[in-house]
């Protein structure tokens, strides 16, 4: 049985449980949900000791106020929402003690769109199918399928033997949410579906993030994507990163909660080690897409998934 750790005194604009996600469930039409920013999730769950899988709280943009009914190692890792303990900043991409008594809140988004706070022995809810994330639109997962209220108790987990404060990420190793370079995608599979004008302008062009952007997925806004013919397909698979072309030839990219099939032409795919930089992005800024082969993006992966043993 878990210990009472957080109560929560404001929810934030948007404070849900998250973990990996909700897989294998996806033929009967189960969304899998899971961390925006896979990569963000991973670091601060590994920085407090966690199994890999532990669920987590992710924050968007306005942060909750949450007041520490115990003592625990945390990290609070992703986007800087000016995190603060007791009014004082808080460490980001570190691993550091919250005594109880003490006030966890965030100020002015500085840079990206979600935080990731994780705590020692991970946040204790029951799991459905397998998960513990939690799908608003489903009424699926975390506390009773919503986000965070007021007076809601959070509780964690059995907290390991070994002590795991003092850890951090090298500052190196630090993603910059606001640096402008591509999104790397692999193409296809539906490129029949588009004439060769209109591929180019999907790799040459910016396009900005619409207002129409939540963890189902975001609208974007440029040039027309030219068509072949129709914009529709048979519904066909879609995942985490998939971007589809509808008829008015303005891309929209699938994110973290989006629908387990869709009816339009897919012109790319988001390569995994880019989605934590996708799920960053915020309305208004823009984001253009580079073509890398699936040899590549595998050997990226590869890297990355090495370095994260290490950590």
């Amino acid at each position: 049985m878990g210990e009472a750790f957080f109560q929560v005194l404001k929810p934030g604009l948007l404070t849900s449980v998250q973990d990996a996600g909700r897989y294998g469930y996806q033929q009967s039409g189960i969304v899998a949900s899971g961390a925006m920013d896979p990569f963000a999730y991973e670091v601060s769950n590994r920085l407090v000791g966690n199994q890999g899988d532990a669920a987590v709280l992710e924050v968007t943009l306005a942060g909750p106020t949450l007041l520490a009914l115990a003592d625990r190692v945390i990290s609070i890792c992703g986007a800087d929402l000016s995190a603060t303990i007791d009014g004082h900043r808080a460490p980001l991409w570190s691993s550091f003690r919250i005594k109880m008594g003490q006030q966890l809140s965030f100020g002015k988004p500085m840079m990206g769109m979600r935080a990731y706070i994780a705590v020692q022995g991970g946040f204790d809810v029951e799991p459905v199918l397998g998960s513990r994330s939690t799908y608003v639109k489903g009424q699926l997962g975390g506390l009773g399928g919503r986000a965070l209220e007021k007076g809601d108790l959070l509780q964690a987990g059995t907290v390991p033997s070994r002590e795991s404060r003092g850890r951090s990420l090298h500052p190196d190793a630090i993603p910059r949410y606001d640096e402008d370079k591509p999104i790397r995608v692999i193409l296809g599979p539906d490129l029949e579906s588009f004439t060769k004008a209109g591929i180019a302008t999907f790799l040459s062009i910016s396009y900005t993030l619409s207002n129409e952007l939540d963890r189902m997925g975001c609208r974007l806004i440029g040039v027309p994507i030219e068509h072949s013919s129709k914009a529709d397909i048979l519904s066909d698979a879609v995942t985490f990163g998939t971007i589809q072309v509808p008829a008015n030839g303005q891309p929209m990219i699938l994110l973290a909660d989006r629908q387990t099939t869709g009816g339009y032409a897919r012109i790319a795919h988001v390569i995994d080690v880019d989605l934590p930089r996708l799920g960053q992005l915020k309305p208004g800024q823009s984001v253009s897409f580079q073509e890398v082969d699936v040899e590549t993006a595998q050997r990226m992966l590869r890297n990355q998934a090495s370095w994260l043993m290490l950590l």
